[in-house]
């Protein structure tokens, strides 16, 4: 006898249940979906941290990015500096910037702060010619207005100038008694090469070292000129008052000796300085300095003298934004002012005894004075006014 199975309504009995848990299944599934989207939402939030970790090793990529070329730009600034050499914008573009050179503004801000800091020195873009004579002219001056005249006024070089106080620089140029001491010492016993090497002068700052002093004088003696003979100068004139100064064509210049050359001869040392930027040769009426993008002045054997009188010789941008025709205004002042003190005789200095020599030194320091001031302003005439300072 077969055993009965379960009847048919004992399976609708549990189909309905079978049926109730999938369907809660389902409906638990469903409910679940939403919370795995949930937290497959926030998972992208969970990674914030390390998205902005990205951020920041990028930013930081790019600061030490920065500080590198800032680092270059130094280097380059001062490798320019010991040539006397200007540093150009393209000289930047291609050994610094590279490619990026949207950077630039960011960089320099960077290498300043390093320069100054570091060094105590900056970098400073020099004036165009062009600007600069059209600077000379106060009326020309007054109408152009602010705008037009810094557009025209950078010419993309730029040199390293020191931003020391001028009194820190003065007190480092004095000689010390100890320092000095210490410097003979340790150059000890003299050799036969004596008057080959630098002297010593107990000073913080080396003038015998750093700057050549012959050489350096000489320039000056050259701006000197030309500015109280009204900014120009013609090539005959300059040559003629160098020559009375015991500096004709064929005398030899004595260079700093550290240089590869010891000497040179007069032209070729003014034809150094306008490589440098310190000077100008020009024809009148022409815009472009003379012998193109690196000059030569004439020299006294390549042409005649209606030749060279054509030449004019001025100042050059790295002279106006390094020394400043007030400066060089100053510093012949000052010596004739001393030079003029020194023509007191023992006689005079015998005269002044007793209660009244203090009072004849305060009158004597303001008639000094007041010559200083009539020097000055003699030399602002024959320059045609309007000395410029370092710009």
């Amino acid at each position: 006898m077969t055993r009965a199975g379960p009847s048919q309504s004992h399976r609708s009995q549990r189909d309905p249940q079978s049926s109730q848990y999938h369907s809660q299944k389902t409906r638990r599934g469903r409910r679940a979906q939403p919370r795995d989207d949930e937290e497959e939402e926030e998972e992208p939030g969970a990674g914030d941290e390390n998205i902005g970790v990205d951020v920041d090793d990028g930013q930081a990529n790019g600061d030490s990015e920065l500080d590198r070329k800032a680092s270059d730009l130094a280097r380059l600034a001062l490798f320019m500096e010991q040539k006397r050499v200007p540093l150009r914008r393209e000289d930047i573009n291609k050994k610094v910037l590279g490619s990026n050179t949207r950077q630039f503004k960011a960089v320099l801000e960077k290498a300043q702060k390093l320069l100054r800091k570091t060094f105590g020195m900056e970098l400073v873009e020099l004036q165009s010619r062009n600007h600069r004579d059209e600077d000379g002219n106060e009326e020309a001056h007054n109408a152009t207005g602010v705008k037009k005249r810094a557009a025209a006024a950078g010419s993309r070089t730029y040199i390293l100038r020191s931003v020391l106080d001028p009194v820190i620089i003065e007190q480092a140029a004095i000689t010390d008694e100890r320092l000095f001491e210490e410097q003979m010492n340790d150059a000890g016993p003299d050799e036969e090469v004596e008057e080959e090497l630098p002297r010593h002068y107990g000073s913080i700052i080396s003038w015998s070292t750093c700057d050549q002093l012959a050489s350096l004088g000489i320039l000056y003696v050259v701006l000197a000129l030309i500015l109280v003979n009204g900014k120009t100068m013609s090539d005959v004139d300059l040559k003629a008052n160098l020559k009375r100064l015991r500096l004709p064509s064929n005398a030899v210049v004595p260079v700093n000796t550290q240089a590869a050359h010891k000497a040179m001869p007069i032209d070729a040392f003014l034809n150094h300085l306008m490589r440098q930027g310190y000077l100008d040769c020009i024809r009148p009426g022409d815009n472009k300095v003379a012998g193109g993008k690196r000059g030569r002045a004439p020299a006294a054997t390549q042409a005649s003298a209606e030749e060279n009188q054509a030449y004019e010789w001025r100042w050059g941008n790295r002279a106006h934004g390094e020394v400043g025709e007030q400066a060089v205004t100053n510093f012949m002042a000052e010596f004739m002012v001393e030079r003029s003190r020194e023509v007191v005789t023992d006689d005079d200095e015998e005269q002044e005894a007793g209660t009244s020599r203090q009072g004849r030194g305060r009158d004597r320091g303001n008639a000094a004075e007041k010559k200083l001031e009539s020097i000055q302003k003699a030399i602002e005439r024959a320059a045609g006014g309007n000395l410029s300072g370092i710009n």
